[in-house]
């Protein structure tokens, strides 16, 4: 089959034209990635080559976090492209921060969805778990948070009497925990759940209701509370 650059393709198959006439939320992966890697390789359009990097790589989140050694291990992409592509994504993550420093100072809650939406972009592409306790007023408003322990969750590093020092300090209401699992799976393992239950219990003696504890990833979410592993 004879080669051809996106440049001889028909207009209205070119991702960029594409792009232009449907705007970027009607391009697929392949077509995004092409536009940002621009040419292609010897006898390989820009599309193909975006296509052999969504092969190479299981989804945009492990792309993401791939370096500029792991990008240049597909033919046809070099020290430039891995470049482009690695500020792209940096780009997106820097807009997920930014929306996150815009949020309103004193956020209030409904449901775990919006506990999610909100701190999701502060624990995003975190390569360690965090464990944050948000304290709150009778209103159920966010007044004041604490990281509590970075580094892998056990009962030592989570321990009720640091967790609740700041609570009874601030004189808080209620608490609610949010943690990260960097492995992008949400559900709470027998130590999270296990932790949660002494919170829990210490929360009921001292008079500081534990209203949740999120446990979030990149994508998704999984709340110990609703789904009822207590």
């Amino acid at each position: 089959m004879e080669y051809k650059s996106i440049r001889e393709w028909p207009e209205d198959e070119r991702p960029r034209e594409r792009l232009l006439r449907f705007g970027a939320a009607g391009l697929g992966n392949a077509e995004l990635l092409a536009i940002i890697l621009r040419t292609g390789g010897k006898e390989k359009s820009a599309i193909e080559l975006a296509r052999e990097l969504i092969v190479n790589f299981d989804n945009l989140k492990e792309m993401e976090d791939a370096s500029v050694a792991e990008f240049t291990k597909t033919k046809g992409i070099g020290s430039a492209k891995a470049a482009q592509l690695k500020a792209a994504f940096e780009l997106g993550r820097r807009l997920l921060q930014t929306k996150a420093d815009d949020a309103p100072r004193i956020p209030s809650f409904k449901n775990s969805r919006e506990v999610y939406e909100y701190y999701r972009p502060r624990f995003y592409g975190l390569k360690k778990e965090r464990f944050l306790c948000a304290l709150l007023d009778a209103k159920n408003r966010v007044f004041r948070e604490n990281i509590v322990s970075d580094g892998t969750l056990t009962s030592s590093l989570v321990h009720p009497r640091e967790v609740f020092r700041y609570a009874i300090k601030e004189a808080a209401a209620s608490v609610l925990f949010v943690h990260n699992h960097p492995s992008g799976d949400p559900c709470p393992s027998r130590d999270d759940i296990d932790i949660t239950k002494r919170l829990v219990e210490t929360g009921n003696i001292i008079g500081i209701q534990v209203l949740d504890h999120v446990v979030v990833s990149d994508e998704r979410y999984v709340s110990i509370m609703e789904k009822g592993y207590l």
